[in-house]
C-alpha cells in the first residue's frame, strides 16, 4: 500500500473471439514518471518465444512473418489516450490464437512495478447462423390499420464454448434502424424507444418456440409500424472477470410491412345555408380492409375548430351494431359501405360552428365479440349559417320642439314598410346623441338608452341621473312607435338624435338573437339664444345723515332674455381693513331668496339682531334699512342680485348675476381717539404667587365724561416667547360689568376688574409653569353720542408684555427636607431605645461553663 510503481493492464484471458471477426484488445498504463505520452509494444507467442507484431515507436520493430498484414492494416495499433492503446486484429483466424504481450519501454526515474502484461487469446470456429421465414409470402406484407402480424427468425450456434444469443428486432424508417423489442443475453426483455406503452399493454411480444425460432407478434398496427424488418442476432460470452463480451453479430431482413391508413373525411368543405333550410354532410372512411368489420361514427359540434372532444357537442352517433341515438331534428343514416349521413333540418343561426366526425373499426374476434382497431377524427368542416334578415325602414321626426330653455322636446321613432316578418320577430330602439359642433371636428355618438330582447331598457351614461328623476322619458307609443320625452329641455340637450331599430329572432330553444339593425336619420334640437343681461343699480334714499340714525337704500333690477325670472338678493359691506372682525374686508349682511325668505348672513351683533331689514318693494326693487347705525357700520354697501328661471319639475335655475353700484356711509366726526397700553409692576413671579396686570386707556383730543364712554376688554395671551401660536381668551369684562372667563386646565384662577373708568386688572392667581407667554388686552370704546345714542369705536389692541413664571428651590425643597430629618430622627431613637430593652431585659441569661487551661498540647481524651 506503501509503494508506487509503473503498471501496465490487459484484460483478464482467456479472450473468447470468433474466427473472421475483428479483435481489438486494449493496453493501458498508469502510475509512471516522464511524459504523458506513452508508448507500447506488441509480441506474440504461441508456445514460448515471443515474435514481435508492431510498436507505437519504433517503425522497424515489426517482425518479418507479420510486415505484410501490419502494411494491409490487418493488424494495427489504434491509440485511446495517452496512456492507452488498442491493437486491432481484422478477420482474427486460428493461427492467431495465443499470448499477446504489451510492453511499456521504462521512462522512469527508478524501476519499480511492472512494464508489461500478457493475455491469453482463444480462437473459436463460427457457429452462429441466423435466418428468416422461409415462405416467400412473408416477404412483404400489406396490413390494414389495426390490423396484427407476426415475423419468425431462426438463430442457432454451435460455438463449443459456453456463449448467449441476444435477439433484437428492428424496423427501418428511413435510413436508421430503431429497435422494435429484444430479448438480451441474460434472459430480459426490452422494449425499444416509444415501444414501452405498447410492451406493456401486450400489443408487442416477442415469442421463443421450437427450432430456435423468435416470433415478433405486433397487434393493432399503425402507420408508425410500417418500413423494413430484420433480426439482429448477437453471440455473447462471460470473460474471466464476470463481464459479458459480444463476440460477434449477424442479422437477416425478414419483411417489408406497409400499413394502408384508414382516414376519416367530410365530402365538404365550408359550407353556407340559409336560416330554416337543412344541413347535408357526409362523412366517408377510407379504408382497403377486405375483411368483415363494422364502423362506430359519432358527429361532434363546437363553436372553435380548436376545441377537443372532451369540450365538443356530441351531435349524434351510430355504434357497430347501426343503433342510431334519438334526436328529433338531427338524423344519421348509412349510405354505403363506407359513408354516413348527418342530416340537420331547419337549422338556426346558433348552429354556425364547426361539425366533425369521429370513427372507429370494429372487426369480430374468434369468440363472437367485437375488438376496436383503429379510430380516427376527421379535420373540423365550418357551417355558416345565415340569418333570414326582416326588410323595414325606420323614420324619426320631433313631434315637439323646444323654442326656449326648459320647453319639452318629444321624438318619434317609426317602424315603416315592414315586408317578410315572421310572428317570432321583435323590435327594439336605441337612442343616440351627438353633440352638434359648428366645426368639422370628429363627434362621437353617446348611447341615453336601449333595449334588449325583452325589452327592459338599460340606460347609457348620459343623463342617467335626469332618466331616473323622471326628466327624460322613454315609452313605447304602439307596436311600431317608440317615443323619446324631455320634459324640460336645457342648452346642453341641444344637438342630433337619432334612433336604431333592432330586429330580433327567435331560436328553437326560446331565445333572442339580434338579426338586424336600421339607423334612422338625424333630427337636430336647437333654438336660437341670446346671452342674458342683468342690471343693478342702487340708490341712497337719505344723502345726509349722522350716527345713530337709519341708513336706507334700495336696489332696482332690470332684466333681458330671462324667460319669467325671479331675483335673490345679498346686501354686501366692504369695511376698512383696520375692522378686526373681517379682515377679508367684505362682509354679507343679509340675503332674501327668489322665494322671498330672508336670512342673516355674517351679521353677528347680538345687540342689534333686528337692526337690518330687507324687504321687497316691488317684482325688480328691493330696499334695505338699517336702524341705528354705528361708527363701525362706516363702508361701501352693495347689492349682489341673482336672476332665476324657472327649471325642470319646478326647481329653479341660476341664470345670471350682477352687482350694484356702492353706496358709502362715511361718519364725520371729531371725537376722542383711544390708546391702550398694557403695565405690569412685575412681569416676572415665582411659582404661587399672583401676577397683577393692568390694561389703561388713554383719551386724546375732545373730552369725555366718564358716563359717556364704556369700554369692552378681553385678554389674551400667547404661550411663546415669540408671537408666533394662535391667541389664546383669558377672560373678557363687557361694557355692562359681566365677566366671563374660558376654560382653564390648570389650578391657577383669574380675575378680572374695573378699578378706575380706564383702567383695568387682570390678576392670576397661584401662577403656575403654563402661566407664561405674552398678555395683550383688546379693548372695544363705547361713545353716547349727543342724541344718547351708543356707538361702538374700532376695536384696539395693546402690545403684548412678557409674563416669566419662575421656581422657588428653596421654597419648594424646604418643608419636605424638614419633615424627612424629623422623621429619620424619631426612627433613631425609637430604635435604640428597643435594642437597649431588648439586651436588658429579654435576652439576659446565665451561662455557666467549665473553665479549661488554654496550652499548646491537648490531651487524647479531650480530643
Amino acid at each position: 500500500a506503501f509503494c508506487k510503481g509503473r503498471i501496465v493492464r490487459v484484460p483478464k484471458g482467456p479472450l473468447i473471439r470468433v474466427v473472421g471477426t475483428e479483435v481489438a484488445i486494449p493496453c493501458s498504463v498508469s502510475d509512471y514518471d516522464g511524459p504523458s505520452e506513452q508508448n507500447f509494444d506488441w509480441e506474440f507467442s504461441r508456445e514460448t518465444d515471443f515474435v514481435r507484431i508492431v510498436s507505437t515507436w519504433d517503425s522497424t520493430f515489426t517482425s518479418e512473418e507479420y510486415q505484410k498484414r501490419v502494411g494491409r492494416g490487418d493488424i494495427k495499433l489504434r491509440r485511446s489516450s495517452n496512456d492507452a492503446v488498442e491493437l486491432v486484429i481484422r478477420n482474427i483466424q486460428p493461427a492467431d490464437q495465443g499470448r499477446y504481450k504489451c510492453s511499456t519501454p521504462s521512462t522512469d526515474a527508478t524501476v519499480q512495478g511492472n512494464y508489461d502484461a500478457e493475455v491469453q487469446v482463444k480462437v473459436i470456429s463460427d457457429g452462429l447462423s441466423v435466418s428468416g421465414s422461409k415462405a416467400r409470402s412473408s416477404t412483404s406484407l400489406r396490413l390494414s390499420e389495426g390490423d396484427s402480424f407476426k415475423l419468425r427468425c431462426s438463430a442457432t450456434t454451435t460455438s463449443p464454448e459456453h456463449t448467449h444469443l441476444h435477439v433484437t428486432w428492428q424496423v427501418r424508417s428511413g435510413s436508421s434502424w430503431r429497435d422494435v423489442l429484444s430479448l438480451t443475453h441474460e434472459g430480459k426483455f426490452q422494449p425499444g424507444p416509444g415501444y414501452e406503452e405498447r410492451y406493456r399493454s401486450g400489443d408487442i411480444r416477442l415469442d421463443t418456440g421450437a427450432n430456435d425460432t423468435y416470433r415478433l407478434s405486433v397487434s393493432q398496427a399503425s402507420s408508425a409500424d410500417g418500413g423494413a424488418y430484420r433480426c439482429l442476432v448477437s453471440e455473447w460470452v462471460r470473460g474471466a472477470d464476470g463481464s459479458w463480451q459480444k463476440i460477434q453479430e449477424k442479422n437477416v431482413e425478414i419483411a417489408t410491412v406497409s400499413i394502408q391508413r384508414t382516414d376519416v373525411v367530410i365530402s365538404t368543405s365550408n359550407v353556407s345555408v340559409t336560416e330554416r333550410d337543412s344541413l347535408d354532410l357526409t362523412c366517408n372512411i377510407t379504408t382497403d380492409r377486405s375483411g368483415i368489420f363494422q364502423a362506430e361514427v359519432m358527429w361532434y359540434f363546437s363553436a372553435s375548430p380548436d376545441d377537443s372532444l372532451s369540450d365538443a357537442q356530441l351531435l349524434l352517433s351510430m355504434d357497430h351494431d347501426s343503433v342510431v341515438s334519438d334526436s328529433t331534428l338531427i338524423s344519421l343514416s348509412h349510405v354505403d359501405r363506407n359513408s354516413y349521413r348527418l342530416l340537420v333540418r331547419d337549422v338556426d343561426v346558433e348552429d354556425s360552428g364547426y361539425y366533425f366526425c369521429e370513427a372507429a373499426i370494429w372487426v369480430p374476434l374468434h369468440n363472437g365479440s367485437w375488438h376496436k382497431v383503429v379510430e380516427r377524427t376527421s379535420a373540423p368542416v365550418s357551417v355558416v349559417v345565415t340569418a333570414l334578415e326582416p326588410d323595414y325602414d325606420v323614420f324619426l321626426n320631433a313631434s315637439k320642439t323646444p323654442k326656449f330653455s326648459d320647453d319639452p322636446t318629444e321624438l318619434n321613432c317609426r317602424i315603416t314598410n315592414v315586408q317578410d316578418t315572421e310572428a317570432n320577430i321583435r323590435f327594439t330602439v336605441s337612442w343616440y346623441y351627438k353633440q352638434h359642433l359648428p366645426s368639422d371636428d370628429v363627434v362621437t355618438e353617446e348611447l341615453l338608452a336601449s333595449m334588449d330582447a325583452d325589452w327592459t331598457l338599460l340606460l347609457g351614461d348620459r343623463g342617467r341621473e335626469r332618466i331616473q328623476n323622471g326628466e327624460i322619458i322613454f315609452s313605447k307609443k304602439s307596436a311600431d312607435t317608440f317615443s323619446l320625452r324631455i320634459q324640460w329641455t336645457s342648452e346642453s340637450d341641444r344637438g342630433d338624435y337619432f334612433c336604431v331599430i333592432s330586429a330580433w329572432s327567435r331560436h328553437r330553444n326560446n331565445s333572442w338573437v339580434k338579426s338586424k339593425d336600421v339607423t334612422s336619420a338625424t333630427v337636430n334640437i336647437f333654438w336660437a339664444t341670446q346671452d342674458y343681461t342683468l342690471t343693478v343699480e342702487a340708490v341712497k334714499l337719505k344723502p345726509f345723515f349722522v350716527a345713530g340714525h337709519t341708513f336706507e337704500m334700495t336696489c332696482k333690477v332690470s332684466s333681458k332674455n330671462i324667460k319669467t325670472p325671479r331675483y335673490s338678493v345679498l346686501i354686501t359691506a366692504e369695511k376698512p381693513l383696520t375692522d378686526q372682525s373681517n379682515p377679508n374686508g367684505t362682509t354679507r349682511i343679509i340675503s332674501l331668496s327668489q322665494d322671498s325668505v330672508v336670512r342673516l348672513e355674517d351679521w353677528t351683533d347680538q345687540t342689534r339682531v333686528d337692526g337690518v331689514v330687507l324687504e321687497k318693494v316691488q317684482e325688480n326693487e328691493f330696499r334695505y334699512r338699517m336702524y341705528q347705525t354705528q361708527i363701525s357700520d362706516a363702508g361701501l354697501y352693495r347689492c349682489v342680485v341673482t336672476a332665476w328661471s324657472p327649471g325642470g319639475g319646478g326647481m329653479w335655475r341660476e341664470a345670471v348675476n350682477g352687482l350694484s353700484n356702492p353706496i358709502q356711509i362715511d361718519f364725520q366726526t371729531s371725537g376722542p381717539v383711544f390708546n391702550v397700553s398694557v403695565h405690569s409692576d412685575s412681569p416676572t413671579i415665582y411659582q404661587g404667587e399672583v401676577a397683577d396686570l393692568l390694561c389703561i386707556v388713554t383719551t386724546e383730543g375732545m373730552p369725555l365724561e366718564p358716563d359717556d364712554m364704556s369700554f369692552d376688554v378681553s385678554w389674551f395671551a400667547v404661550r411663546s416667547f415669540a408671537l408666533d401660536r394662535e391667541p389664546i381668551l383669558l377672560a373678557s369684562l363687557d361694557r355692562r360689568g359681566i365677566v366671563t372667563q374660558s376654560r382653564r386646565n390648570g389650578s391657577s384662577d383669574l380675575s378680572l376688574e374695573r378699578i378706575s373708568p380706564l383702567e383695568f386688572r387682570l390678576r392670576v392667581h397661584g401662577c403656575e409653569d403654563h402661566d407664561f407667554g405674552n398678555h395683550y388686552c383688546v379693548v372695544t370704546p363705547w361713545v353716547r353720542s349727543a342724541t344718547g345714542v351708543w356707538q361702538r369705536e374700532p376695536d384696539i389692541k395693546a402690545k403684548p408684555i412678557f409674563l416669566s413664571v419662575k421656581m422657588d428651590v428653596l421654597n419648594a425643597f424646604k418643608y419636605p427636607l424638614l419633615i424627612g430629618i424629623g422623621l429619620a430622627t424619631v426612627i433613631g431613637l425609637l430604635s435604640c431605645l428597643i435594642g437597649y430593652c431588648s439586651s436588658r431585659w429579654c435576652c439576659k441569661k446565665e451561662v455557666q461553663e467549665t473553665r479549661r487551661e488554654r496550652r499548646r498540647l491537648m490531651s487524647m481524651e479531650m480530643d
